[in-house]
């Protein structure tokens, strides 16, 4: 058990305990994508994302927080679509509500940060929120104004969930301003990417409680029985030791985004992280659960979805909690009071 020296205040430990299991580790459910999930329902219909109806993102929503959130910790949402879904969660489901504005302007260099308009944290308290979590897409590599700006950024919004008293997840999307995230220039210096974000966002000042982060690797360039000797960057054992390298810079409590893969890429990926010795305490794993439900609500319509993710979708969550026997408790890593450190 590591030393426990940073303290947290009530308000956060409830909020904490609230998204996590009676084990102290968050097997939590993402689905607060926006122009991701209408991209998804862009390619699967034909239509133009931007004619894709807020109907169909708010019962597509709905439905995978019923019949999913039995097997999770909590859900994560947004506040724009997702609120009706938040209603349908499973008793004892914690509340996760995303802070952020989607996506970026392409038209400005950095993938600079914005939230949404007309919120607060307050609001999202008021909306039933038991943490908030905001993603920044960060590079170490990049300039030192554009990464000023994101600093500042994340020490704002945590400025406002300490006045609030609730946690904070900021989620970081690693990428470099000048390589394509997919390719094997970025996933070789991925490695110290991750990490690195993860030394800086550990840091006091910025009022972070837990890390979101993707696996410190590109999956699709680790060696295994099915990949092609030219698409390798990465051995097994390099990807431990990238693994439990990222994981030992986190002061925080560290959990891990599935970034988009198959439910059985990303389980891969959290035996490698089990194999490596990493701490981590737990998930918020998006479409490696849902993903594929998209396709089958467009074409077949919401019953053929309901009987696809009672099927596929309890699979897939099933699948990644398995993952997770190894996962670390969120609270070890804090001085708390033991009644906050999990659910009854």
């Amino acid at each position: 058990m590591l030393e426990k020296i940073l303290t947290l205040s009530p308000g956060k430990q409830k909020g904490l305990a609230a998204v996590a299991d009676h084990r102290g580790v968050i097997a939590a459910l993402a689905i607060d994508q926006r122009s991701a999930l209408r991209k998804l329902f862009s390619s699967a219909s034909g239509e133009a994302a931007e004619n894709v109806s807020a109907d169909l993102i708010i019962r597509f929503k709905e439905a995978v927080s019923r019949i999913l959130t039995p097997y999770a910790s909590a859900i994560l949402l947004d506040p724009e679509f997702g609120l009706p879904a938040a209603a349908q969660r499973a008793k004892g489901t914690g509340l996760l509500l995303a802070y952020e504005k989607t996506g970026y302007d392409k038209g400005i260099y950095g993938r600079l940060p914005s939230l949404l308009d007309g919120f607060s944290v307050n609001r999202l308290r008021q909306s039933g929120a038991d943490c908030v979590k905001v993603l920044l897409y960060y590079s170490p590599f990049s300039t030192v104004e554009i990464n000023r700006v994101k600093h500042d950024f994340v020490e704002r919004v945590g400025a406002e969930c300490v006045a609030a008293d609730t946690p904070l997840f900021l989620e970081l999307v690693s990428y470099h301003d000048d390589m394509d995230d997919k390719g094997g220039e970025f996933a070789r210096i991925k490695p110290d990417s991750v990490t690195r974000s993860i030394e800086e966002f550990c840091k006091p000042g910025y009022g972070v409680d837990v890390l979101k982060v993707g696996v410190p690797v590109n999956m699709a360039f680790v060696a295994s029985p099915n990949s092609a000797s030219s698409a390798v960057l990465y051995s097994r054992e390099e990807v431990k030791t990238h693994f439990l390298r990222a994981s030992e810079a986190a002061t925080l409590p560290l959990i891990y985004l599935s970034e988009g893969v198959s439910s059985e890429t990303f389980g891969f990926a959290l035996e490698l992280a089990a194999e490596a010795g990493a701490r981590f305490s737990g998930v918020l794993c998006g479409r490696a659960t849902w993903k594929d439900g998209v396709a089958v609500f467009v074409q077949h319509g919401y019953a053929a979805l309901e009987d696809w993710l009672h099927l596929y979708g309890v699979r897939n969550i099933q699948n990644v909690n398995a993952g997770l026997a190894d996962a670390y408790p969120w609270f070890e890593k804090f001085s708390i009071v033991p009644s906050a450190s999990g659910k009854d």
